[in-house]
Protein backbone atom coordinates (compact mmCIF):
# COMPACT_ATOMS: atom_id res chain seq x y z
CA UNK A 1 0.00 0.00 0.00
CA UNK A 2 1.48 3.18 -1.08
CA UNK A 3 0.19 6.85 0.27
CA UNK A 4 1.49 10.41 -0.81
CA UNK A 5 1.14 13.45 0.28
CA UNK A 6 2.26 16.73 -1.20
CA UNK A 7 3.18 19.84 1.13
CA UNK A 8 3.09 17.92 4.63
CA UNK A 9 4.38 17.52 7.61
CA UNK A 10 5.79 14.91 10.14
CA UNK A 11 2.56 15.13 12.05
CA UNK A 12 0.37 13.90 8.79
CA UNK A 13 3.13 11.30 7.84
CA UNK A 14 3.00 9.45 11.55
CA UNK A 15 -1.20 9.83 10.73
CA UNK A 16 -0.99 8.09 7.42
CA UNK A 17 1.82 5.45 8.92
CA UNK A 18 -1.30 4.74 11.50
CA UNK A 19 -4.35 4.51 8.77
CA UNK A 20 -1.83 2.53 6.70
CA UNK A 21 -1.18 0.18 8.75
CA UNK A 22 -4.86 -0.18 10.05
CA UNK A 23 -6.01 -0.41 6.16
CA UNK A 24 -3.77 -3.79 5.64
CA UNK A 25 -4.63 -5.07 9.20
CA UNK A 26 -1.70 -4.76 11.34
CA UNK A 27 -2.30 -1.97 14.18
CA UNK A 28 0.93 -3.29 15.89
CA UNK A 29 4.26 -1.74 15.07
CA UNK A 30 6.14 -4.41 15.18
CA UNK A 31 9.56 -3.12 14.41
CA UNK A 32 12.46 -3.27 16.01
CA UNK A 33 14.77 -0.43 14.54
CA UNK A 34 14.41 2.95 12.67
CA UNK A 35 16.74 2.74 9.61
CA UNK A 36 17.55 6.36 7.84
CA UNK A 37 18.86 6.51 4.63
CA UNK A 38 20.22 10.12 3.18
CA UNK A 39 20.65 9.87 -0.34
CA UNK A 40 20.23 11.85 -3.51
CA UNK A 41 17.53 11.25 -6.30
CA UNK A 42 19.86 9.02 -8.67
CA UNK A 43 20.16 6.68 -5.69
CA UNK A 44 17.16 6.02 -3.55
CA UNK A 45 15.50 3.28 -5.63
CA UNK A 46 18.76 0.83 -5.22
CA UNK A 47 18.94 1.82 -1.48
CA UNK A 48 15.50 1.48 -0.71
CA UNK A 49 15.26 -1.86 -2.39
CA UNK A 50 18.24 -3.01 -0.30
CA UNK A 51 16.82 -1.92 2.95
CA UNK A 52 13.32 -3.25 2.47
CA UNK A 53 15.41 -7.01 1.64
CA UNK A 54 17.14 -6.46 4.43
CA UNK A 55 14.07 -5.61 6.89
CA UNK A 56 13.06 -9.22 6.12
CA UNK A 57 15.45 -10.07 8.73
CA UNK A 58 14.95 -7.00 10.85
CA UNK A 59 12.01 -5.29 10.39
CA UNK A 60 12.50 -1.89 10.86
CA UNK A 61 10.68 1.53 10.08
CA UNK A 62 13.05 3.22 7.04
CA UNK A 63 12.85 6.72 6.67
CA UNK A 64 14.75 7.94 2.81
CA UNK A 65 15.58 11.00 3.30
CA UNK A 66 16.19 12.62 -0.23
CA UNK A 67 17.25 16.52 -0.61
CA UNK A 68 16.23 17.56 -3.92
CA UNK A 69 17.44 20.88 -5.55
CA UNK A 70 15.14 23.65 -6.77
CA UNK A 71 15.75 24.62 -10.51
CA UNK A 72 14.76 28.31 -10.44
CA UNK A 73 15.47 30.84 -7.75
CA UNK A 74 11.83 31.11 -6.92
CA UNK A 75 11.78 27.21 -6.12
CA UNK A 76 14.31 27.77 -3.94
CA UNK A 77 12.77 29.87 -1.91
CA UNK A 78 9.95 27.72 -1.39
CA UNK A 79 10.33 25.16 1.24
CA UNK A 80 7.88 22.16 2.00
CA UNK A 81 8.27 18.54 2.46
CA UNK A 82 6.83 15.58 0.58
CA UNK A 83 6.51 12.28 1.35
CA UNK A 84 5.36 9.01 0.23
CA UNK A 85 4.19 6.31 2.91
CA UNK A 86 4.79 2.80 1.66
CA UNK A 87 3.56 -0.19 4.24
CA UNK A 88 2.62 -4.05 3.97
CA UNK A 89 4.07 -5.39 0.18
CA UNK A 90 5.37 -2.40 -0.85
CA UNK A 91 7.70 -2.01 2.27
CA UNK A 92 9.65 -5.47 2.82
CA UNK A 93 8.38 -6.56 6.62
CA UNK A 94 8.39 -3.03 7.78
CA UNK A 95 7.25 0.54 6.62
CA UNK A 96 8.95 2.94 4.03
CA UNK A 97 8.75 7.04 4.64
CA UNK A 98 10.59 8.31 1.61
CA UNK A 99 11.13 12.21 2.46
CA UNK A 100 11.52 14.47 -0.41
CA UNK A 101 12.91 17.61 1.17
CA UNK A 102 13.00 21.24 -0.79
CA UNK A 103 14.46 24.25 -0.15
CA UNK A 104 15.38 25.14 3.55
CA UNK A 105 13.56 22.31 4.88
CA UNK A 106 16.81 20.35 3.28
CA UNK A 107 18.80 21.97 5.96
CA UNK A 108 17.15 21.07 8.88
CA UNK A 109 16.54 17.16 8.14
CA UNK A 110 16.54 16.03 11.91
CA UNK A 111 13.72 18.22 12.77
CA UNK A 112 11.69 16.49 10.29
CA UNK A 113 13.11 12.94 11.15
CA UNK A 114 12.67 13.06 14.32
CA UNK A 115 9.41 12.58 15.45
CA UNK A 116 9.15 9.71 12.84
CA UNK A 117 11.47 7.42 14.86
CA UNK A 118 10.14 4.67 16.62
CA UNK A 119 10.28 5.06 20.23
CA UNK A 120 12.71 3.41 22.19
CA UNK A 121 14.03 1.58 19.67
CA UNK A 122 17.67 2.29 18.34
CA UNK A 123 18.63 4.08 14.73
CA UNK A 124 21.20 3.31 12.20
CA UNK A 125 21.76 6.66 9.79
CA UNK A 126 23.15 5.07 6.41
CA UNK A 127 24.75 7.36 4.12
CA UNK A 128 24.89 4.75 0.64
CA UNK A 129 26.85 8.39 -1.34
CA UNK A 130 28.44 11.58 0.19
CA UNK A 131 28.72 11.04 3.59
CA UNK A 132 29.26 13.71 5.31
CA UNK A 133 33.10 14.32 6.87
CA UNK A 134 32.52 13.59 10.26
CA UNK A 135 29.22 11.36 10.91
CA UNK A 136 28.71 11.93 14.30
CA UNK A 137 29.03 15.36 13.98
CA UNK A 138 26.35 15.79 11.47
CA UNK A 139 22.29 16.56 12.68
CA UNK A 140 21.70 13.13 11.50
CA UNK A 141 24.07 11.26 12.35
CA UNK A 142 23.84 12.64 16.10
CA UNK A 143 20.44 10.46 16.45
CA UNK A 144 21.98 7.32 16.24
CA UNK A 145 23.22 4.49 17.38
CA UNK A 146 25.42 2.92 14.15
CA UNK A 147 26.55 5.00 11.24
CA UNK A 148 26.99 3.62 8.02
CA UNK A 149 29.53 4.96 5.16
CA UNK A 150 30.71 3.47 1.84
CA UNK A 151 33.98 4.29 0.68
CA UNK A 152 33.58 2.71 -2.52
CA UNK A 153 30.99 5.26 -3.34
CA UNK A 154 33.49 8.25 -3.43
CA UNK A 155 36.08 8.53 -6.00
CA UNK A 156 39.13 8.82 -4.33
CA UNK A 157 38.59 6.08 -1.39
CA UNK A 158 41.74 5.76 0.28
CA UNK A 159 41.71 9.48 1.15
CA UNK A 160 38.51 8.81 2.78
CA UNK A 161 39.81 6.24 4.65
CA UNK A 162 42.23 8.85 6.01
CA UNK A 163 39.05 10.99 7.06
CA UNK A 164 37.12 8.26 8.12
CA UNK A 165 40.44 7.12 10.47
CA UNK A 166 40.63 10.62 11.77
CA UNK A 167 36.84 11.21 12.38
CA UNK A 168 36.25 8.23 14.02
CA UNK A 169 34.07 7.74 16.70
CA UNK A 170 32.15 4.76 18.42
CA UNK A 171 29.32 3.63 16.50
CA UNK A 172 30.74 4.37 13.19
CA UNK A 173 31.47 1.96 10.69
CA UNK A 174 31.64 1.03 6.71
CA UNK A 175 30.48 -0.79 4.04
CA UNK A 176 34.47 -1.69 2.71
CA UNK A 177 35.08 -2.85 6.17
CA UNK A 178 31.56 -5.07 5.80
CA UNK A 179 32.47 -6.71 3.32
CA UNK A 180 35.81 -8.03 4.51
CA UNK A 181 34.13 -10.56 6.87
CA UNK A 182 34.28 -13.60 5.09
CA UNK A 183 37.81 -12.83 4.30
CA UNK A 184 38.12 -11.90 8.17
CA UNK A 185 36.67 -15.82 9.23
CA UNK A 186 38.74 -17.59 6.97
CA UNK A 187 41.80 -16.31 7.69
CA UNK A 188 41.46 -16.55 11.35
CA UNK A 189 39.91 -20.31 10.59
CA UNK A 190 43.14 -20.99 8.47
CA UNK A 191 45.46 -19.71 11.05
CA UNK A 192 43.61 -21.78 13.48
CA UNK A 193 44.44 -24.83 11.58
CA UNK A 194 47.90 -23.91 10.53
CA UNK A 195 48.82 -23.62 14.19
CA UNK A 196 52.75 -21.64 13.26
CA UNK A 197 53.88 -18.23 13.44
CA UNK A 198 53.04 -15.44 10.64
CA UNK A 199 56.75 -14.20 9.43
CA UNK A 200 55.19 -12.04 6.42
CA UNK A 201 51.88 -11.07 5.26
CA UNK A 202 50.40 -9.77 1.54
CA UNK A 203 47.13 -8.82 0.71
CA UNK A 204 46.32 -8.60 -3.28
CA UNK A 205 44.28 -6.54 -5.44
CA UNK A 206 42.88 -3.75 -7.51
CA UNK A 207 44.42 -0.44 -7.19
CA UNK A 208 42.65 1.74 -4.42
CA UNK A 209 40.53 -0.68 -2.96
CA UNK A 210 39.18 0.00 0.19
CA UNK A 211 38.47 -3.21 1.55
CA UNK A 212 42.22 -4.44 0.78
CA UNK A 213 43.95 -1.46 2.45
CA UNK A 214 41.56 -2.02 6.12
CA UNK A 215 42.14 -5.75 5.39
CA UNK A 216 46.13 -4.93 5.34
CA UNK A 217 45.68 -2.57 8.34
CA UNK A 218 43.78 -4.90 10.72
CA UNK A 219 46.43 -7.96 9.60
CA UNK A 220 49.25 -5.78 10.18
CA UNK A 221 47.89 -4.70 13.86
CA UNK A 222 46.74 -8.24 14.66
CA UNK A 223 49.93 -10.05 13.81
CA UNK A 224 52.35 -7.08 13.95
CA UNK A 225 54.36 -8.33 10.65
CA UNK A 226 54.31 -5.47 7.89
CA UNK A 227 52.01 -6.49 5.22
CA UNK A 228 53.03 -5.52 1.25
CA UNK A 229 50.08 -4.53 -1.14
CA UNK A 230 50.06 -5.96 -4.30
CA UNK A 231 48.43 -4.29 -6.99
CA UNK A 232 46.44 -6.85 -9.41
CA UNK A 233 43.42 -6.68 -11.50
CA UNK A 234 40.86 -7.75 -9.30
CA UNK A 235 37.73 -7.58 -8.93
CA UNK A 236 38.07 -6.62 -5.23
CA UNK A 237 40.39 -8.11 -2.97
CA UNK A 238 41.75 -11.46 -5.09
CA UNK A 239 44.30 -13.20 -2.44
CA UNK A 240 45.63 -13.11 0.85
CA UNK A 241 49.17 -14.66 1.52
CA UNK A 242 50.52 -15.27 4.87
CA UNK A 243 54.12 -16.32 5.48
CA UNK A 244 55.43 -19.04 7.99
CA UNK A 245 58.17 -21.52 8.39
CA UNK A 246 56.38 -23.95 7.14
CA UNK A 247 55.39 -22.56 4.16
CA UNK A 248 52.60 -20.25 2.91
CA UNK A 249 49.19 -19.56 3.77
CA UNK A 250 47.30 -18.36 0.97
CA UNK A 251 43.84 -17.55 -0.32
CA UNK A 252 43.37 -16.80 -3.63
CA UNK A 253 39.96 -15.90 -5.26
CA UNK A 254 40.34 -14.23 -8.57
CA UNK A 255 37.37 -14.23 -9.85
CA UNK A 256 33.46 -15.98 -8.93
CA UNK A 257 32.11 -16.90 -5.89
CA UNK A 258 34.82 -19.98 -5.02
CA UNK A 259 38.60 -18.90 -3.54
CA UNK A 260 41.08 -21.58 -3.22
CA UNK A 261 42.32 -22.27 0.73
CA UNK A 262 46.46 -23.70 0.48
CA UNK A 263 47.57 -24.95 4.20
CA UNK A 264 51.03 -26.08 4.31
CA UNK A 265 51.28 -29.50 4.22
CA UNK A 266 48.07 -30.07 3.27
CA UNK A 267 45.95 -30.67 0.00
CA UNK A 268 44.15 -26.98 -1.53
CA UNK A 269 40.10 -26.76 -1.00
CA UNK A 270 37.55 -25.07 -2.34
CA UNK A 271 35.69 -22.18 -0.06
CA UNK A 272 32.82 -20.29 -1.26
CA UNK A 273 33.62 -16.55 -1.02
CA UNK A 274 31.04 -14.85 -3.10
CA UNK A 275 31.06 -10.90 -3.61
CA UNK A 276 28.47 -10.36 -0.97
CA UNK A 277 24.83 -7.80 -1.85
CA UNK A 278 24.37 -4.57 -0.78
CA UNK A 279 21.26 -5.99 0.88
CA UNK A 280 23.42 -8.58 2.67
CA UNK A 281 25.86 -6.23 3.59
CA UNK A 282 23.51 -3.92 5.28
CA UNK A 283 21.63 -7.17 7.23
CA UNK A 284 24.95 -8.05 8.32
CA UNK A 285 25.03 -4.25 10.26
CA UNK A 286 21.84 -4.36 11.47
CA UNK A 287 22.39 -7.38 13.35
CA UNK A 288 24.97 -5.43 15.98
CA UNK A 289 24.73 -2.17 16.94
CA UNK A 290 27.51 -1.45 19.40
CA UNK A 291 31.13 -0.05 18.79
CA UNK A 292 32.80 -1.98 16.03
CA UNK A 293 36.49 -2.20 18.02
CA UNK A 294 37.94 -4.02 14.75
CA UNK A 295 36.89 -1.68 12.73
CA UNK A 296 38.70 0.90 14.57
CA UNK A 297 42.12 -1.43 14.76
CA UNK A 298 41.48 -1.83 11.11
CA UNK A 299 41.49 2.34 10.39
CA UNK A 300 44.14 2.78 12.95
CA UNK A 301 46.05 -0.08 11.59
CA UNK A 302 49.64 -0.95 13.31
CA UNK A 303 50.59 1.92 14.64
CA UNK A 304 47.23 2.27 16.56
CA UNK A 305 46.31 1.86 20.33
CA UNK A 306 44.60 -1.28 18.97
CA UNK A 307 47.44 -3.21 17.52
CA UNK A 308 48.38 -4.31 20.98
CA UNK A 309 44.97 -6.24 21.57
CA UNK A 310 45.48 -9.98 21.04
Amino acid sequence: MKIDLSDTTASKINKALVKGRRAIGTPAVGMVLTMVIVTDEENAYDSIKAAEEASHEHPSRTLVVVRRHARTPRDRTSSHLDAEVRVGADAGAGETVVLRMYGAVSDHADSVVLPLLLPDAPVVVWWPVDAPEVPVKDPLGALAQRRITDMYAVETPLAALEARAASYAPGDTDLAWTRLTPWRSMLAAALDQARTEVTSAAVESEDENPSAELLARWLEARLRVPVERVVTAGPVVTAVRLGTANGEIRIDRPEGPLATLNLPGQPSRTLALKVRSTSELIAEELRRLDADEMYAVALRGGSGEGADRG
